[in-house]
């Protein structure tokens, strides 16, 4: 029986597409490039086609964390911090604009740029730093989520932060809908938010002119003066110190959010733009305008909450109101209306929502890109999201609901504390010409983003000094204790970003000091087990399912006598896991498939040589469902397949793959122990 088109089609090579560098697959494959951009397609539709995944990014910087740094610093210092949100929002444009042209560019998110540029032994920290933010990120939206639905329905905020434990739910129903649903899901949410915020300004009256003024750094005075002596005998930078100082790092960190960096990259890359260097340059022009439409959305919120904030509570004199509860509770009294605390509920629900989304396929794209590994998404989901939820109900079984919102503050300052770790890689690698051609950073543009890394890192740094001061003074007799916990996390901290920063220097300066990355072994070339002697049953057609490693020997050990006694032919069939033939099917042009790809024909090239029969068929997407379909389409007469021995927690991590196609084909399916 002849191989029908349908595999053949399945089978085909595609070589139009250039190769990207070192082999990983691109995050996120179940959905890159699933959005085809045709050229016929006016500015207009084109724009929209594009439209998207700045808005998905968007959602990070307008999620419940900022809500808590936005509602301290209006109350506390009014509209003063305004222009903290501003300088936040413009850095977020800028590495946004970065991140996505990095993906468009090369093909890779910034995860897999860093793990091909620095050494292996620097990927597992700054993965480790990632997925802290990611953390502290969801910690966030737990918080905000449980708080939404105990101001909306009075569910206490213990059993709320239980409840967010199932919008996994909500995040796998979307994913199935495609990317562009998701998208529109994403822009309702903030649209809804926007909404709300829109109407509680109204419904607030703020001076508009004493906002405007607030748009360039001043003290609290109301002098610009942007250095000068303390009373306490310190220095104020910006206008900035203290607590001041505290709240705007935690704004920044709300904002500028590192793991939307990581996000941005990938996203980008489910437009099925052009390969050519035109191609390149509109799809990096159109995401800038979707990232400075969106983002200015974002800003819009952010600025709403902080501009209420100062107009109710800072004018009102509760300076001191930095709980989402107490503010909830006040909005009806001070502004003499039921349907402001509604809103304030509705819109904070959506909030965190929508901004779960973001943390999830974040951290999809960090583990795959520095780790190489790849697990359920819906497993990938439970873990981040019971990480977070950990320490939520920790801290309210033993500090309460009140410690609720300064957990909201600090999530913020640890996300802008890793920020760093995220922008300078990002900012070396839009500015290295062999990575970005044509398209490295102008001039210009290098040093505008090196002044947004100096100011970043400038803050930070000023945060963390007096964070750790404070630490050693309240710890009086006990600070050996804190010396020995702080000083080693801090030195190796300060190490990684010294080599993060200088690297670059080193590797034009003294480029023999300088370390490289460890290259990726090539995949060793697949050796065919020694004839083992002839026996079996007849067949015409035995399909074997391949992992395409050192498992596979033992396979093929069991399966050539028979099919070299018996003149059988051998389909060799192997499903890409990625998944991107979900949406794209055959079409589907990631790294993971063309390496694939390529090993199945090696290996059908060294049977053929031996005189055997054999065809390669490649598949995409859930691997129960895909096997199943090619070994039908094959016409295959026996399935073998191989068990690794999995079992429980190991089955739940990697799925169980051969009893699930058992039950969906009519032939005979052989399984065979893949350790040799």
């Amino acid at each position: 029986m002849e191989v029908s088109r349908e595999t053949e089609r399945v089978i085909t090579v595609k070589t139009e597409e250039p190769s990207i560098d070192s082999g990983e697959a691109p995050s996120l494959p179940e959905v890159h490039r699933s959005i085809p951009v045709l050229a016929s397609m006016s500015w207009p539709r084109r724009l929209f086609v594009f439209a998207g995944p700045a808005y998905l990014v968007s959602v990070g910087y307008m999620d419940p964390g900022n809500w808590a740094t936005d509602l301290a610093g209006g109350a506390r210092f009014g509209y003063q911090l305004i222009w903290i949100l501003l300088m936040s929002n413009v850095m977020a444009v800028l590495l946004q604009t970065l991140s996505a042209r990095l993906g468009i560019v090369t093909g890779k998110d910034l995860a897999q740029a860093c793990r091909d540029y620095y050494p292996k032994v620097l990927s597992f920290p700054l993965w480790i730093l990632c997925e802290i933010a990611i953390i502290a990120c969801d910690l966030a939206e737990v918080l905000g989520a449980a708080i939404g639905l105990k101001l909306l329905f009075g569910i206490p905020l213990l059993w709320g932060v239980c409840i967010t434990a199932f919008d996994v739910l909500i995040l796998l129903g979307l994913s199935r809908l495609g990317m562009r649903r998701m998208e529109a899901f994403i822009v309702a949410l903030v649209v809804t938010i926007g909404v709300c915020f829109g109407i509680e300004i109204l419904l607030s009256r703020p001076e508009f002119l004493e906002i405007l003024k607030h748009f360039l750094p001043r003290s609290s005075d109301g002098s610009a003066s942007l250095f000068r002596r303390t009373g306490d005998g310190g220095f104020s930078v910006l206008g900035l110190s203290g607590d001041s100082l505290y709240i705007a790092i935690g704004i920044i960190g709300a904002t500028v959010m590192p793991h939307n960096l990581y996000l941005h990259s990938s996203l980008v890359q489910t437009r099925d733009v052009a390969v050519s260097a035109e191609g390149k340059r509109q799809a990096c022009r159109m995401n800038l305008v979707d990232s400075v439409v969106a983002l200015n959305c974002a800003f819009f919120v952010n600025a709403a909450i902080l501009v209420l904030s100062g107009a109710v509570f800072h004018t009102s004199g509760h300076h001191e109101v930095a709980s989402l509860e107490h503010a909830h509770h006040l909005l009806e009294p001070l502004l003499g209306t039921v349907l402001a605390p509604v809103l304030f509920a509705v819109a904070l629900l959506c909030s965190g929502q929508s901004s779960t989304i973001t943390g999830t396929l974040a951290g999809q794209i960090v583990m795959e890109g520095f780790l190489r590994i790849r697990i359920r998404p819906w497993l990938r989901r439970v873990i981040s999201r019971g990480l977070a939820i950990i320490p939520a109900a920790l801290v309210i079984l033993f500090k309460g609901d009140a410690a609720v919102d300064g957990l909201l503050v600090l999530s913020q300052v640890v996300l802008s504390l890793q920020l760093s770790f995220a922008v300078i890689p990002l900012i070396t690698f839009t500015s290295d010409r062999k990575k970005m051609g044509e398209f490295v950073n102008p001039k210009w543009v290098a040093l505008v983003s090196l002044i947004v890394a100096a100011v970043i890192l400038g803050l930070n740094a000023k945060m963390a000094a007096e964070e750790i001061s404070g630490w050693f003074e309240a710890a009086g007799s006990q600070k050996i204790w804190i010396a020995m916990a702080v000083i080693p996390a801090v030195g190796g901290l300060g190490l990684l970003l010294v080599y993060v920063i200088f690297e670059p220097i080193l590797k034009k300066v003294l480029p023999w000091i300088a370390l490289r990355a460890e290259k990726l072994p090539a995949a060793p070339a697949f050796k065919l087990p020694p004839y083992t002697g002839p026996g079996g049953p007849l067949y015409r057609r035995i399909a074997l399912a391949l992992e395409l490693g050192p498992a596979d020997k033992a396979l093929l050990a069991h399966v050539l006598p028979v099919v070299e006694s018996t003149g059988a032919e051998l389909v060799l069939i192997h499903v890409a896991e990625s998944a991107a033939g979900r949406y794209l099917g055959a079409q589907s042009l990631d790294q993971e498939s063309r390496e694939d790809r390529a090993a199945l024909d090696e290996l059908v090239e060294e049977l053929r040589g031996r005189g055997i029969k054999a065809t390669g068929m490649l598949g995409h997407g859930e691997a129960k469902e895909e096997l199943a379909r090619l070994v039908n389409t094959s016409g295959a007469d026996l399935l073998v397949t191989g068990s690794h021995g999995h079992r429980l927690l190991l089955d739940l991590l990697y799925g169980s793959t051969a009893s699930g196609v058992r039950h969906r084909l009519r032939i005979p399916v052989m399984t065979v122990p893949s350790k040799e």
